[in-house]
């Protein structure tokens, strides 16, 4: 859950997530992208910010898209359109939602850092992928050595 805490202990990761600074808290409001978006961006998942489209996709708000309104790092949630509750007044307020149980539908790319932010996701990850094929090209050539060695001294 939290990659800068050494110790595996439950208590001591919640009290690390519960205690996190705000810029750390950052990294806790990534949400998935929609396939369409994972396919023309390169990249899986990205922070949830203010003005980007969202669908719910767990809760009693299960289906609603709407945009976000706000975002809040102290409460790890955020808050979308249409999906309110009427408090004993009458007067309607959005409902906090966890960013994991959403899917970003559309981004707001208003921007520029975040342009910047998406492009260097998108080469870190191609340089990953590529690395990754080739360590899979070593190892079955390894596999396709020893096999022949094998046959040979027997």
């Amino acid at each position: 859950m939290i990659n800068w805490i050494k110790s595996s202990h439950p208590r001591k990761q919640r009290k690390a997530y519960f205690n996190a600074p705000l810029h750390k808290r950052h990294k806790f409001m990534t949400a998935p992208l929609s396939k369409e978006l994972q396919k023309q961006l390169g990249i899986k998942r990205l922070p949830v910010r203010k003005g980007d489209t969202v669908l719910i996709v767990r809760g009693d708000f299960k289906g609603v898209k709407g945009k976000v309104v706000k975002v809040d790092l102290k409460r790890v949630r955020i808050y979308v359109e249409g999906a309110t509750i009427r408090k004993a007044s009458g007067e309607p307020v959005y409902y906090p939602i966890h960013p994991s149980k959403v899917v970003i539908v559309e981004l707001d790319l208003s921007d520029p850092k975040r342009r910047e932010m998406i492009e260097r996701i998108k080469k870190a990850r191609e340089e990953f992928l590529k690395k990754l094929q080739e360590k899979k090209q070593k190892a079955r050539e390894v596999i396709v050595i020893g096999g022949e060695q094998k046959s040979q001294s027997s």
